[in-house]
């Protein structure tokens, strides 16, 4: 890494300090990869403002607004581009100009999480600690068990923030419960974990409270937004699969007396890809849009139920040309794509726990490959009973 490499965002940095970063950065610490400058701020991200001397080395200071690029990273990320590589280094960052008495304040590595976080603490002075969550957000994580105990633990004995500060508290997001057992903190690097509220937009009421939250701030609050915030990545997801679809469709659609034909496959195509087309739009933006008002607790049938009045509607823009067997067909194939992209959201909601999930799954995938074996068959015997 060269000195140019090192110096701050806001502008070049006396050679001492730009060599002090480079020694900082080139510290003994490395990537789980072995890569050498496994430290926030190595790459000098755009919202890195300067750097604060400690007795810990130079830790950067990260902007509390957010930049055009970060809000069109967010956007992208939310369709799924660059999902997996939307991350920041782990490590110890600086938020206004803290202290030894400032909170510490810890999160997920997922640039999404950070950004939505840096973005409420505006006037606030506190030390961020992002633990290396592989580039996932809090909740997934803590059920990953990448936001874990042990990684606190690792991540505050490199930081060596027992040096940094006077008091002995980390401020833990509320939907790390489930991966963080706070005993195990205290007992590997004598920080207490205190869990804090679930929005970050309630954490400087928070911290202003003593770090007593309301059992408002206790509340996860699933609005329309928030259920649909997550569908766009599902169209980014399924792509290759739509493609996949299309291309065995255009096969099926043609098969019929005589074997196979092109003008069959014509007449048939749209309607059938149409059908799964729509049963996706109800699994994987209907369902969550409704999804409180829904009949049924299991996601699968909310989401089958969703595909179910999508693969009707296909039936009947399509019914003209196609038999009675064609369209029970795109009924079927829409209830159970439906059904399945409504299973699939079990890991976007916070209606839903690990072992719910498992349930579903073993309850309710059998049923959709039954339905999609009978969609096969009256598909493939409609030309025929026609």
């Amino acid at each position: 890494m060269s000195a140019a490499d090192s110096v701050p965002c806001c502008g070049p940095a006396p050679q001492a300090v730009a060599g002090e970063i480079r020694e900082t950065l080139q510290g003994p610490e490395t990537s789980p990869a072995g890569v050498a400058g496994d430290r926030p701020g190595y790459r000098q991200e755009p919202f890195v403002l300067g750097w604060h001397k400690t007795p810990v080395g130079l830790v950067p200071q990260v902007a509390t607004h957010l930049s055009a690029a970060d809000r069109l990273g967010g956007v992208g990320v939310r369709w799924g581009i660059g999902r997996g590589r939307y991350r920041v280094i782990p490590g110890l960052y600086a938020v206004g100009s803290p202290d030894a008495q400032s909170p510490v304040i810890v999160t997920a590595n997922y640039k999404l999480t950070f950004d939505a976080l840096r973005k409420e603490l505006s006037g606030l002075n506190a030390w961020l600690l992002v633990l290396d969550t592989k580039g996932v957000n809090v909740w997934c994580a803590a059920g990953k068990k990448t936001f874990s105990a042990e990684e606190i633990v690792r991540r505050v004995r490199a930081c060596g923030l027992e040096r940094l500060v006077a008091h002995r508290t980390l401020v833990l997001p509320q939907l790390a419960a489930p991966g963080v057992a706070a005993r195990e903190v205290r007992r590997g690097c004598g920080f207490k974990a205190v869990f804090g509220p679930v929005c970050a937009s309630d954490l400087k009421a928070f911290i202003a409270a003593d770090m007593q939250a309301s059992p408002e701030m206790r509340r996860v609050s699933f609005g329309l937004w928030d259920r649909l915030a997550v569908a766009p990545v599902e169209i980014h997801n399924a792509r290759r699969k739509a493609l996949y679809a299309a291309l065995i469709l255009l096969f099926l659609a043609g098969l019929g007396p005589g074997v196979w034909s092109l003008g069959r496959m014509l007449d048939r195509w749209p309607a059938a890809f149409g059908s799964l087309v729509l049963g996706f739009f109800g699994g994987a933006f209907i369902m969550p849009a409704l999804l409180p008002w829904l009949p049924f607790r299991a996601f699968a049938l909310k989401g089958g139920l969703a595909g179910l009045a999508m693969g009707t509607l296909a039936a009947a823009l399509f019914a003209g040309g196609l038999g009675w067997l064609d369209g029970l067909a795109m009924i079927l194939a829409a209830t159970v794509v439906g059904s399945w992209y409504g299973l699939n959201y079990t890991g976007s909601s916070t209606f839903t726990s690990p072992s719910g999930v498992e349930r579903e799954l073993r309850r309710y995938m059998p049923a959709q490959a039954v339905l999609t074996l009978a969609a096969l068959v009256a598909w493939l015997v409609s030309p025929f009973a026609a």
